[in-house]
């Protein structure tokens, strides 16, 4: 097992900085790209990002402490930012979710004060028992996950424009 607080932290701090640096002031063909039906453009990723940071992580850390596996904490809408139409520039949903994770963060450091709190269980609502390791380092995972995302997603509107180099950019042949 690699899990360790202080390199979990390290991740999710360093992700609003690292997608902010990466995405802001990008002109909307880079930000509007997707991979086609049913996928979500870099605006929606980091929207699903903040609302990971409402309602998802520590929601679910706080009901695990206090609860136990009791009974399992709620679902979380994977989808429910494309419901919420947002007309917010990318600089404004960067700073929202800068702000919302650098809170995330300080709750998190405030609710797991020792390594016993880590092996806590609490029930899942589909994968039943889940400890709070698990929880956090599925946050960090998320979001390398995303920002994989992000540039898998961006590398695919040049595709056609590469020419025979695909062939040699694994990002676009998988």
């Amino acid at each position: 097992m690699n899990f360790n607080m202080k390199e979990a932290i390290e991740v999710l701090e360093r992700t609003p900085q690292t997608l902010e640096y990466f995405l802001s002031g990008l002109s909307d063909g880079w930000l509007q790209c997707n991979e086609g039906e049913g996928t979500w453009d870099v605006s929606e990723v980091i929207g699903h990002l903040i609302e990971g940071e409402k309602n998802n992580w520590i929601p679910r850390l706080a009901f695990i402490l206090r609860e136990g596996g009791r009974k399992p904490f709620p679902p979380f809408d994977r989808f429910s930012h494309l419901n919420m139409k947002s007309e917010s520039s990318i600089e404004q949903k960067l700073l929202e979710f800068k702000t919302m994770r650098t809170h995330c963060i300080t709750r998190l450091k405030e609710l797991v004060e020792s390594e016993s709190q880590l092996k806590r269980a609490g029930s899942h609502p589909a994968f039943g028992v889940v400890k709070v390791k698990e929880l956090i380092s599925t946050w960090v995972v998320h979001d390398l996950t995303h920002i994989a995302q992000i540039v898998r997603v961006m590398a695919e509107r040049y595709r056609a424009d590469v020419g025979p180099w695909k062939e040699y950019l694994g990002i676009l042949n998988r």
